[in-house]
């Protein structure tokens, strides 16, 4: 006769609560006999925000499907940027005292209109600032960058300034 539990001559009920009772307490007090997998594995670290990343998105009518920023700037000055569609990424930096220049001269621009023009599928460029306290994050686009049609003289100067520094940041990239 095959028994679950105990030997011959034991109390079959006392086995099966004495069994139970150490496999609820093994449970509760998280030990056992047997290993088992953390339960909280180690995660990687989370790849860190870029403190600046610029965009230049094409026209809607043109095939390009890529769309990687064309630079990301880590907060220590660490870069990465990528020429055109088929290029490579580059890793290198921009200078500490560009990237402060530009964090001031966006800030300024998140208060300005920029305007949109009539013509509305002229691609975008996009500016995004990321410090580390989120509610300081600015996100700067221009619509159709190459047009001023239906813009004010104010408008066009402000997209002058975003062009500005969009290029400034592009230009002072140094491959490392």
């Amino acid at each position: 006769m095959a028994r679950l539990f105990g030997r011959a001559g034991h109390d079959r009920g006392r086995s099966w609560r004495t069994v139970a009772a150490v496999g609820l307490a093994a449970i509760v007090t998280g030990t056992s006999g047997f290993a088992a997998a953390d339960p909280t594995p180690a995660q990687a670290p989370a790849p860190a925000v870029a403190l600046f990343t610029l965009t230049a998105m094409p026209a809607g009518w043109q095939t390009r499907t890529d769309l990687h920023p064309s630079l990301l700037i880590q907060s220590d000055g660490h870069a990465t940027k990528r020429a055109d569609n088929a290029a490579q990424p580059v890793e290198g930096s921009v200078p500490a005292d560009v990237i402060g220049a530009a964090a001031a001269e966006v800030k300024s621009l998140a208060a300005v209109d920029m305007g949109t023009p009539g013509q509305g599928d002229g691609g975008t460029s996009i500016i995004d600032y990321m410090p580390q306290a989120p509610d300081q994050d600015v996100h700067l686009i221009v619509y159709a960058p190459e047009s001023s049609e239906g813009l004010t003289d104010e408008q066009k100067a402000s997209r002058k300034r975003f062009d500005d520094v969009f290029q400034r940041l592009l230009n002072a990239f140094v491959p490392a």
